[in-house]
């Protein structure tokens, strides 16, 4: 009888609310869509057991240029509702140099405008997890609103470097 009683309380409890897996298709920009010299790559990899999307290249600041970027739109360019969720976790790998996580939403209207924060990518595979309240709002007014998600991107940024980040999954996390 307490058997029974201890597997109906398990089967009673309420079922966590998971996190939700992305499938992005990625895209890869840089600074000379702006006449910057800046170069690099985006390829899909396998390193070690993760299929992953890998981020390399030199950034230059020649030219008023400064970054390589990888991302890509939710919902196929249109808004995805994130309010349900929390935050997104990152599984990385990188060469331990720091890059930039920016989100769009339908607010934003120019290029230049995001809400961003900064993590650095170690040289072992982790889980980075941001919440949306660490996101920064860059040369604009408007206040993150997760319901009005619609872009994702990571970028080496704003100084010369070497870019080197792989990305095996990216989750929006409650």
């Amino acid at each position: 009888m307490i058997r029974w009683a201890i597997a109906f309380a398990l089967l009673c409890q309420p079922v966590m609310a998971q996190d939700l897996e992305l499938t992005p298709d990625w895209e890869y920009v840089a600074d000379t869509v702006m006449g910057g010299v800046s170069s690099g790559q985006a390829r899909q990899e396998v390193i070690g057991a993760h299929e992953a999307v890998r981020l390399t290249g030199d950034v230059s600041l020649d030219n008023n240029g400064g970054f390589v970027q990888i991302a890509f739109d939710l919902a196929d360019g249109g808004i995805f509702d994130a309010s349900g969720y929390t935050g997104i976790a990152l599984d990385v790998l990188g060469n331990g140099e720091t890059y930039d996580l920016r989100l769009r939403t339908d607010a934003l209207t120019r290029p230049w405008q995001s809400f961003r924060t900064e993590f650095v990518a170690p040289d072992t595979w982790t889980t980075i997890e941001l919440s949306f309240s660490a996101f920064e709002a860059h040369r604009t007014d408007a206040t993150f609103d997760p319901a009005r998600l619609r872009r994702i991107g990571i970028l080496a940024i704003g100084r010369e470097m070497q870019a080197d980040i792989a990305v095996s999954g990216v989750r929006l996390t409650r």
